[in-house]
């Protein structure tokens, strides 16, 4: 069982930054990918960025350059920070983790354990 937590998000204007956080109870099982996801309502929850165990990353060809996934492994915590943010950034952001592979954002259909999510909402 997998217990996620997010944190960090709020409103912001285009250009601006955000991090968000996620505690991750794992008991430092590395075995897991950790992901961030984003939805917007009436659109299906689609993948940001994936980090595994090794600390390799994937991201979502709209966020590249511009959003980092990373990990602290001693506080069992997973970050997204986001820079040069835009409107079409605004969504509601999820973490999310599971034991599958990470050298592509894998689905969201495949990740068991969720977090509550966090709003982010940029104006322009």
């Amino acid at each position: 069982q997998v217990q996620l937590v997010e944190s960090g998000g709020g409103s912001v204007q285009a250009g601006g930054s955000l991090r968000l956080s996620c505690a991750a109870s794992r008991s430092g099982d590395s075995s897991y990918c950790l992901g961030w996801f984003r939805q917007v309502p009436g659109k299906e929850r689609e993948g940001v960025a994936a980090i595994d165990g090794d600390g390799r990353t994937s991201y979502a060809d709209s966020v590249k350059g511009r959003f980092t996934i990373s990990q602290d492994n001693a506080k069992n915590t997973l970050y997204l920070q986001m820079n040069s943010l835009k409107p079409e950034d605004t969504a509601m952001y999820y973490c999310a983790a599971e034991r599958v592979g990470c050298y592509t954002v894998p689905p969201a259909s495949l990740f068991s354990y969720w977090g509550q999510g966090t709003q982010v909402t940029v104006s322009s």
